[in-house]
């Protein structure tokens, strides 16, 4: 055989065999989704689990959410070791450290596991699509807005955190201390101190006062982490610091309800079941091949409708809302 007819051939088999296994690759019906949220106590990701789970009953495939006891890196590598181990198709991760997680998610997508993220992303080399609550950029924009509005436009305040490493929650931190740099109308507000609770209700609390002994003057903290914020709530209800200490931030309206009635607190908040729903069918839809991560693409969310896969494969669930008084009874959770 002349020697281009024979590497013809090699080529074409080699094409063939590419795209053989890249057939492979694309599941013919539902599959195994394996959700590892930040921390296996917090009752968002319990909520956004029952959501994945209601997405699960309608389109088929299964549920597995395991998660660490502690909202560490090294404890959710161990999970996605786990995962993997148990032959899970995909894994989709709350990430505790964009960084330090994605050699594990590297090792599992060579094993042949598709990775996304929901609420907390990972490194962008480590997933394929990122499935967002709501646009970053708007929710530091809504927490800050939110606190200013308490607290009369001028003052100090403090920003309580889950960890230090958390990924979303730094975002939100870096772009607050730029709008407050570039913003006039926030020109009044001082950021005094950022503490972390390490997605712990005792440490929260314990932080909280903490904040409020160390700067008498405090008007507010900002508490962007779900469960940090009921813990702050309750902490200076016990130290008689209700209403004196404004609070806003993240967490299910329904834990603040009474605060938020009474003008204590707001919240920024959204369909945190919707969430899971909606990461249960990018998971299915990014198995099946239906995606694979291309700004532009679409996918079919049952009762969401379409969606539409944006830069770095960033998929928003939609925009959030400020809870206050006047809308407290649209949120159920």
């Amino acid at each position: 055989m002349p020697v281009k007819s024979l590497l013809a051939t090699v080529c074409g088999l080699a094409m063939l065999t590419a795209g053989a296994a890249a057939a492979a690759d694309c599941a013919d019906g539902p599959v195994t989704v394996g959700f590892l949220p930040k921390l296996d106590t917090d009752p968002y990701f319990q909520v956004a689990g029952k959501g994945a789970e209601e997405a699960q009953a309608e389109i088929g495939g299964k549920v597995i959410q395991a998660a660490p006891s502690q909202a560490t890196a090294e404890a959710q590598i161990e999970f996605i070791n786990n995962l993997v181990s148990q032959g899970v198709d995909v894994i989709a991760i709350s990430g505790n450290d964009a960084n330090a997680v994605a050699p594990a998610l590297k090792r599992a997508a060579a094993n042949g596991v598709k990775v996304i993220s929901y609420d907390s992303d990972v490194a962008e080399s480590a997933r394929t699509l990122f499935i967002n609550q709501a646009l970053g950029s708007s929710l530091a924009s809504m927490m800050l807005q939110s606190m200013s509005e308490m607290i009369g436009g001028e003052g100090e305040f403090a920003i309580l955190s889950s960890t230090p490493t958390a990924t979303n929650q730094n975002a939100w931190i870096a772009q607050m201390k730029e709008e407050m740099a570039s913003n006039p109308d926030y020109k009044g507000l001082e950021l005094v101190q950022i503490s972390y609770g390490e997605e712990s209700e005792q440490i929260n609390q314990q932080q909280t006062i903490a904040l409020a002994q160390a700067y008498p003057d405090l008007k507010g903290i900002i508490v962007p982490a779900g469960i940090g914020l009921p813990a702050a709530a309750r902490a200076l209800e016990e130290a008689g610091l209700t209403g004196k200490i404004k609070l806003t931030g993240l967490a299910p309206a329904s834990l603040i309800r009474k605060y938020v009635a009474d003008g204590d607190a707001q919240d920024i908040w959204w369909n945190v079941s919707d969430l899971g729903y909606l990461t249960y069918y990018a998971a299915q839809a990014l198995a099946q091949c239906k995606v694979s991560g291309e700004a532009g693409e679409t996918f079919e969310a049952g009762r969401l409708g379409t969606y539409t896969v944006g830069d770095a494969g960033e998929v928003v669930l939609g925009p959030a809302k400020i809870v206050t008084p006047d809308n407290l009874d649209e949120f159920k959770f």
